[in-house]
């Protein structure tokens, strides 16, 4: 009896190993596990509401902003539509620093891309600038740092929000561990494609891909930029970011940028 259950679970043993080998037999060989695909890129007009940003003579960095981060935001619309696009302003109110990224976190968005203008006492600085998260040449950009920072002030309980981070004291920033940081590499590949696109199609300088301990990209899970683009400050350049060829040709940059960057990861 004993002999007789052993050999009817050898037979039900065979029997299933074969019908396993015969089913493998159709699968498709060299599977991959699913690539990856940008689908959701949230886009972050700069400063807005009661925080204006960089002043020019004329014009205010959140009104620039505004208009080529809507733009840029169209174009991925239109020729990227299985690309979603959320902005984290879409008018011109007020949004605190800290809430930028978690926009982009809630979303579990795949990029973040923040756009800014720079300014300068020297106001004949110009150019373009593309910042991601680290502290690489930290002090040669701690004006901008500074800057851009700061605008957490301007918000209610900033010292409790913020945990007593103080944007003009170099100490605080020592809270910027960026070893958690496992976005750098495809952070800077699209901050290059972005000024490679402002130089080689827009004809503009540019300052280069630099790394800077910037809150809205520390705070933000997915690779992030921080694009500023020109200095307000700077007459000529004021002029060109104001006017309406200035802003189509920025945010075609932005824009073709994404889709080589897109292109580029989905090849992977």
């Amino acid at each position: 009896m004993l002999m007789k259950r052993i050999r009817v679970k050898n037979i039900l043993i065979i029997s299933l190993l074969t019908f396993s080998f015969f089913f493998t037999a159709f699968l498709p060989t060299g599977s991959k596990a699913p690539e990856f695909k940008l689908k959701k890129v949230v886009i972050d007009a700069g400063h807005g509401g009661r925080d204006p940003g960089a002043l020019g003579s004329y014009s205010k960095e959140k009104d620039i902003t505004l208009k080529v981060a809507l733009q840029v935001g169209k174009y991925i619309e239109e020729n990227l539509p299985d690309v979603e696009v959320i902005y984290t302003r879409k008018t011109d109110v007020a949004i605190d620093l800290k809430e930028r990224p978690n926009i982009a976190n809630r979303n579990k968005a795949d990029l973040f891309i923040s756009i800014h203008c720079n300014a300068a006492t020297n106001r004949s600085a110009y150019g373009t600038e593309t910042f991601v998260m680290g502290t690489k040449n930290f002090e040669a950009n701690f004006d901008i740092v500074k800057r851009e920072n700061s605008v957490i002030i301007l918000e209610e309980n900033y010292k409790e929000n913020y945990e007593g981070f103080d944007p003009s004291s170099p100490e605080s920033y020592m809270m910027f561990n960026l070893t958690h940081k496992a976005f750098l590499s495809n952070s800077l590949s699209l901050a290059s494609k972005v000024e490679n696109d402002f130089t080689s199609r827009v004809n503009r300088h540019s300052r280069g891909v630099k790394q800077a301990p910037l809150y809205v990209l520390w705070n933000s899970s997915m690779p992030s930029v921080l694009v500023e683009l020109g200095f307000i400050s700077n007459a000529n350049e004021e002029r060109y970011l104001n006017s309406k060829d200035g802003q189509t040709f920025l945010a075609s940059a932005i824009y073709r940028s994404v889709k080589a960057y897109k292109e580029e990861i989905e090849s992977l």
